[in-house]
């Protein structure tokens, strides 16, 4: 016979000031818990997202950045006819060489950080069907304009239109913002392919993005370009390139996991002393109980019960205590670049039950020995304290 769960609910109502302490306590490491991997998850959702499936990056061989890639100007001329290739409405190559510079901005609330300075072509547009300017107008050639991605314009001084940033040799006018959907493109700035190569001295491309008329044809372009010894390139998936950058998140997961599971300790015994406090209070009661035919198992199950009730209290507490942070926008170094790439906190409805379930690990953890005391209580002895 099972004791009803309306006993442990009147227990928990009775001991409210330990109650809502423990439950508390578990509250915070729950936030804490949601509010790091929901970190992690928004990192890792605004390269995973970045890219079209029939987009290819090229790159040279052994690079796996673009910061770190060369792709000469003779290849070009090789990758841009290449069988397979997409072509416009005009018969022309969907092809965008691109050049890629670091520039070090002041942020708008202290400190400085690398932003990526993108030169695309007219094609690196249409290639990037994500990408709508939002404010501003686009930039005209040979005048030295640039646009910004929505994060950078948010968080770097000078970064609005009307404003100028003054990197290469020239001074740079910021014509326009653009929203790229919370992808990696937010956190960049781009301008033209050929002045920028012109400011900078380059003579090569950092690499070249291009596009496959189909599934079959894009699998067909990796293979040639892999092979062909006068390259010295590779070619990636655009989505499978960003997707690799989501390593990025790996040390915040794991610093994340360290503190939760640290603190997840600290709640454990919060809950083990507040159910062991239960235990002495109320051996009486278990007393009472036995002699009304509830059998040790029974008791067991009631009191790991009521640890889970108190955990579960604490659960819901620390989802409510998270939800606030979903949408906020943050930023951190991609380690792959040394950039810096803005994302915001994704909190998803599996996170939050996760982080229920987190909470009943912690309930259950602290919960059993306690619970397994009471159950081996000597009836006798319970009767007569008191």
């Amino acid at each position: 016979m099972a004791i009803p769960l309306t006993y442990n609910l009147r227990n928990l109502r009775v001991r409210a000031y330990s109650t809502v302490m423990t439950a508390l306590s578990i509250g915070l490491v729950v936030a804490v818990f949601i509010g790091v991997t929901a970190l992690a998850r928004g990192l890792e959702e605004a390269f995973v997202t970045t890219g079209t499936p029939l987009n290819l990056v090229v790159l040279r061989q052994g690079s796996q950045v673009e910061t770190s890639s060369v792709v000469r100007r003779d290849s070009l001329q090789v990758i841009k006819y290449l069988p397979g290739v997409a072509v416009d409405s005009m018969g022309l190559p969907l092809v965008s060489p691109e050049l890629i510079v670091l520039l070090n901005l002041p942020k708008r609330d202290g400190g400085q950080g690398n932003v990526i300075v993108r030169g695309v072509s007219t094609k690196g547009f249409e290639l990037r069907p994500q990408v709508r300017l939002v404010r501003g107008r686009p930039v005209r050639p040979g005048l030295r304009e640039i646009l910004v991605g929505r994060a950078v314009a948010e968080r770097f001084q000078d970064a609005e239109p009307g404003a100028a940033l003054r990197f290469g040799r020239s001074l740079w006018r910021v014509v326009g913002v653009f929203d790229a959907g919370r992808t990696a493109f937010d956190s960049e700035i781009w301008s033209d392919e050929s002045e920028l190569a012109q400011d900078f001295d380059r003579a090569d491309y950092s690499s070249v993005l291009l596009r496959a008329e189909s599934g079959p044809g894009l699998q067909a372009i990796q293979q040639r370009i892999s092979e062909d010894r006068r390259l010295h390139l590779k070619a990636l998936t655009e989505q499978a390139y960003y997707a690799e950058q989501t390593k990025a998140a790996g040390p915040i997961k794991v610093l994340g996991s360290f503190m939760a599971v640290v603190m997840a300790i600290g709640a454990s015994f919060a809950v083990m002393n507040t159910m062991y406090a239960a235990v002495a209070r109320r051996s009486r009661e278990i007393g009472i109980l036995r002699v009304l035919g509830f059998r040790p198992g029974s008791i067991l199950l009631s009191f790991l019960a009521e640890s889970l009730l108190l955990a579960l209290v604490g659960g819901v507490v620390g989802c409510l205590l998270a939800l606030p942070i979903h949408g906020l926008s943050t930023g951190t170094t991609n380690f792959r670049t040394f950039s810096e790439v803005s994302f915001a906190f994704r909190i998803t409805p599996d996170l939050l039950l996760g982080g229920l379930a987190f909470s009943l690990v912690m309930g259950g953890l602290g919960g059993f020995l306690p619970a397994r005391l009471a159950s081996r209580q000597p009836m006798i002895e319970t009767l007569r304290e008191g």
